[in-house]
């Protein structure tokens, strides 16, 4: 008579066993980490959900930081914007009293020194910097000082003075996303925002027959202007006229050259695209230099910064010109004035828009949070329930097994 054995009983209860103790483990890790997608394969779709959610609430709340440094930064700008202020509020009341005849010519000088202090803190306060160091109107060369004094003797005076303030900061403004492909300017360009009059930029050379060779461009302000090969003086003064360049073109009259001048107080840019000539061949610019140190040698140019207003008043006090200190030196200072608080108010209104963005990321990443919730946390109620039955089932199983797989002594014969 032969035995048949087998341990088939014996391997189905280590097996089962094993089974139950790894889903009461996933399911303990799960409600440790309060999640119910440990693996992909747990919930695929509720994982897809999830990892959308996440990358949702990750961008808004860069945009969130975003918003933040930039709000502080243009804050920091705007105080001293308005310091700025304040200094030419106080030069326009020194150029009122030396537009009055009252005053000797050693009075006025002495206004002029007072001036010229108040000149000396404009540069400093156009070369201030945030709290990272970066240059606050420097465009995107925010770096170094954005504003290079140049001093020389002055006649009316025993010793040196700022005579000529040059911009060398950037060209083009710093962008930082503050939602979905909505840029705002982080930075300020400090030849927009210490600028006074209308710059305008008069050609010499006669382009009545002038034609563009082949297809290029021209930049103005940062503005690409396509241009066509065959096009015209006049085409080319249409397409620039229809750009969105802040500038205005036209034809001299007299002389039929190029003249370019400003629709809104900055100073303007003019380059060829690479490998273009054409605003080279109407003689507006040099093929030398980068804006704004290229304008050609036989072109003139008209309007200034604020510090050349500033400059001229000083100067026509230390030399006691009554009519010029009450003519055009009220008249510069004014108008640099009145386009640094447009450039303020510009600053508030964006301001109150950075606010209202603001408060929307603050809103829609709890909201976002919440949708990733409802789709990734785990149901702690049913989730002890399950825990608690995957215990009680364990545990009868060893109860059972127990008893039926008792060991005998065959099971220790060979």
């Amino acid at each position: 008579m032969n035995r048949v054995s087998t341990n088939q009983a014996n391997n189905d209860m280590i097996y089962h066993t094993y089974r139950r103790q790894k889903l009461m483990n996933d399911l303990q890790n799960k409600m440790a980490e309060q999640t119910r997608i440990k693996e992909l394969r747990d919930a695929p779709v509720a994982a897809a959900h999830s990892a959308r959610f996440l990358s949702r609430i990750s961008r808004l709340e860069r945009f969130q930081e975003n918003v933040e440094n930039v709000q502080s930064f243009r804050r920091v700008a705007e105080g001293y914007m308005n310091e700025a202020n304040q200094i030419l509020h106080r030069i326009r009341e020194i150029a009122v009293q030396g537009a009055t005849g009252t005053f000797t010519k050693d009075d006025k000088k002495i206004m002029g020194q007072e001036v010229n202090e108040l000149l000396k803190e404009l540069v400093e306060v156009a070369n201030s910097s945030g709290a990272d160091g970066s240059k606050l109107f420097g465009g995107d060369r925010n770096i170094t000082e954005p504003f290079r004094a140049l001093e020389s003797r002055h006649p009316e005076i025993n010793g040196r003075v700022i005579s000529k303030v040059d911009y060398v900061g950037g060209n083009k403004d710093n962008f930082v996303e503050i939602s979905d492909e909505n840029l705002i300017p982080a930075g300020f360009r400090g030849n927009n925002i210490f600028w006074a009059e209308q710059h305008q930029i008069f050609s010499g050379v006669n382009a009545e027959t002038y034609t563009v060779a082949e297809d290029t461009a021209i930049l103005i302000d940062g503005v690409r202007v396509p241009l066509a090969a065959g096009d015209n003086i006049h085409g080319i003064i249409a397409k620039i006229k229809d750009s969105d360049a802040a500038v205005d073109a036209y034809l001299d009259p007299v002389s039929n050259s190029l003249n370019i001048r400003s629709t809104v107080p900055h100073q303007i840019l003019l380059e060829d695209e690479q490998g273009g000539t054409v605003l080279q061949d109407l003689g507006v610019v040099s093929g030398n230099g980068r804006p704004p140190f290229n304008i050609a040698s036989d072109a003139r140019e008209s309007g200034g910064s604020v510090f050349d207003m500033v400059i001229s008043l000083r100067d026509s006090l230390y030399s006691g010109d009554t009519l010029d200190i009450g003519g055009r030196g009220i008249q510069g200072i004014t108008t640099a004035q009145n386009n640094l608080v447009q450039e303020i108010a510009k600053l508030g209104s964006v301001d109150e828009r950075m606010e209202i963005v603001w408060n929307r990321l603050n809103r829609e990443i709890p909201q976002t949070q919440e949708q990733n919730s409802l789709a990734s946390d785990i149901d702690m109620a049913e989730a002890i329930l399950e825990l608690k039955m995957l215990e009680y089932t364990h545990k009868a199983a060893l109860q059972t097994a127990g008893r039926i797989l008792q060991p005998t002594l065959m099971d220790f014969l060979r």
